[in-house]
């Protein structure tokens, strides 16, 4: 089998790209970016949105645009001193987010809001959205964001295992934790506003980053079936399996980096945190399906035994 396929081994030992040649590198450069992003996060901690804290959100409109540090002061001088207020699109529009105010708990946040603008401006205004979140609302609504992505994480392990194999598996879900972790990291160190849309976009960036990964395991697993590792290495087919597939891996990843510009380019600043999140994890999600996944299973001991079991297939030796 070995001389009819001859000619094939010598171009895939030409051709193949030595991977796991640079594993210790890329595992040092995973380990400084995670103890990076965990030491941002204890550092500045999250901007976590009202979805997650409670309080009151009010889009405005003004016909005559102010500027953003009077109108700022001016609320904080009548008691609101943690609001945030930020331009929505136009110097006309305002977003404002409120966090629940202690001075105020029993009140009509909303309306006192909306008062004190219109005696800043000393114009009409044109409310276009109120909305408001309850502090215990806030509170199951970010455990249930937390549980969401915890049973994403159990539901891809017991799929990988049952489809492949459990080094296979934790290192695929031990990957995605390293893309979640680096991701939240760059989201606290850019103090992007975490609110469900974030969530959904880390579930994204999971689903991406473990799409990848599956394409990768599949291929290491149909050369396991042909290949015999009494002839080549485990690293020779890891090796081998991310040749084969890196092109398609970069391609889709630049074709979809180019859709999140544009929508981060035109979505608007509803859509930009969602944008940039997926921007990020998308970039992670890439070089981990190339250097992490793979590399973690092999050195968890995974041989071609514990992909194709007792299988006795064709293979070459």
């Amino acid at each position: 089998m070995l001389e009819q396929n001859g000619s094939k081994d010598i171009n895939y030992r030409k051709n193949i790209v030595q991977f796991m040649h640079w594993k210790t590198i890329a595992f040092s450069i995973s380990a400084f970016l995670l103890m990076l992003a965990l030491i941002i996060i204890s550092v500045r901690g999250f901007y976590w949105g009202l979805d997650f804290t409670g309080g009151a959100v009010i889009e405005v409109f003004l016909q005559k645009p102010d500027n953003l540090d009077h109108i700022r002061s001016r609320l904080k001088e009548v008691g609101f001193t943690k609001i945030q207020i930020q331009n929505f699109g136009s110097s006309h529009d305002f977003i404002i987010h409120i966090p629940l105010q202690e001075k105020h708990p029993n009140t009509d946040s909303g309306g006192q809001i909306l008062k004190s603008i219109q005696d800043i401006v000393q114009e009409k205004i044109i409310v276009k959205r109120i909305e408001c979140v309850g502090p215990r609302v806030g509170s199951e609504l970010l455990i249930i964001g937390g549980v969401a992505l915890l049973s994403a994480l159990i539901a891809i392990f017991l799929y990988i295992a049952i489809r492949f194999e459990w080094r296979l598996a934790l290192g695929t879900v031990l990957a995605l934790t390293h893309d979640i972790i680096i991701t939240i990291g760059a989201l606290s160190l850019f103090q992007i506003e975490i609110d469900f849309t974030i969530i959904a976009s880390l579930l994204s960036v999971i689903g991406y980053s473990l799409n990848d990964k599956i394409v990768v395991s599949d291929r290491i697993r149909e050369n396991c079936r042909k290949i015999s590792t009494t002839t080549f290495s485990s690293s020779y087919i890891i090796n081998l399996s991310i040749t084969q597939t890196v092109q398609r891996t970069i391609i889709t990843s630049i074709i979809t980096l180019m859709m999140v510009f544009i929508l981060f380019v035109f979505g608007g600043a509803m859509l930009r945190g969602f944008s940039l999140t997926m921007f990020i994890g998308i970039i992670v999600g890439t070089i981990s399906s190339i250097y992490t996944s793979s590399a973690l299973a092999l050195q968890l001991g995974m041989q071609r035994d514990h992909l194709i079991g007792n299988r006795k297939d064709q293979v070459i030796e």
